[in-house]
């Protein structure tokens, strides 16, 4: 008899954490269809705009105008794909689907390809400087290193004013690999800093900014995978730095 009340309370205790866990899951579907809704609303109104604005123009007189709409199409369809990637790389962590799938990556022809992918977001006189060291290449998941870099200095512009320069630099050696992303922007509020990581977790000075919430939760899962991991230091109105140290094994 005793052994069978234990059992069905072990049994209970397994139903409520289940029915919690849906809970929980299903409270996330709908924060992400409510966050899909609200902030593909604003970039798809941008390229519909624009695109109005430039068929209005014609003449070489208008050549200024129509560099200025194509740049604003640009600029939404980047961000756009920035929202869908986070997207579609949390739900893959949240079902365990991703796998880490190691291979010769040259992180320096990555990283150049990623500057250049986004440079359609960057604001008027921003710049990214970028600079490598050490080995060319190392033994890594291409896919994993490429959402890392895009969350990181898709943000460092994002959270950065206009004519400040963004900073990578990246480095491999025999044992690690180091990548650091540092910006000119407007900082974590020190006392918001323990959430950062957190899923959806926005700091109250950047709430007027598009962003899902997530980019920085799927960077920090990512580098668990990779057993590497992510430090940070940053100041209000003066920047923010990420380090980011992972074996090369």
């Amino acid at each position: 008899m005793h052994e069978a009340l234990i059992e069905l309370e072990n049994s209970k205790e397994k139903l409520s954490e289940a029915l919690e866990n849906e809970k929980e899951l299903n409270d996330m579907k709908s924060r992400f269809v409510t966050m899909a809704s609200h902030e593909f609303r604003t970039p798809l109104s941008t390229i519909l705009s624009s695109i109005s604005l430039v068929n209005k123009y014609s003449g070489g007189e208008n050549d200024e105008k129509i560099q200025k709409h194509v740049h604003r199409i640009k600029s939404a369809v980047t961000n756009m794909t920035l929202i869908l990637n986070d997207f579609l790389s949390a739900e893959k962590l949240e079902e365990g689907k991703v796998i880490l799938r190691n291979e010769d990556l040259n992180i320096q022809e990555l990283s150049e390809e990623i500057i250049n992918e986004i440079n359609g977001i960057l604001k008027s006189g921003q710049k990214v400087i970028y600079s490598h060291s050490g080995l060319p290449s190392a033994s890594l998941d291409k896919q994993m290193v490429r959402n890392i870099l895009l969350n990181l200095i898709s943000n460092a512009i994002k959270f950065s004013p206009e004519n400040k320069v963004i900073e990578l630099v990246t480095s491999i050696d025999s044992d690690v690999i180091k990548i650091t992303v540092i910006d000119q922007g407007m900082g974590i509020p020190k006392e918001e800093q323990e959430h950062l990581f957190q899923r959806f977790f926005r700091a109250r000075n950047v709430t007027n900014i598009q962003g899902t919430g997530l980019g920085l939760n799927i960077v920090g899962k990512y580098l668990e995978i990779m057993d590497g991991n992510i430090t940070f230091e940053s100041q209000v109105d003066i920047g923010t730095t990420f380090k980011i140290v992972i074996p090369n094994k």
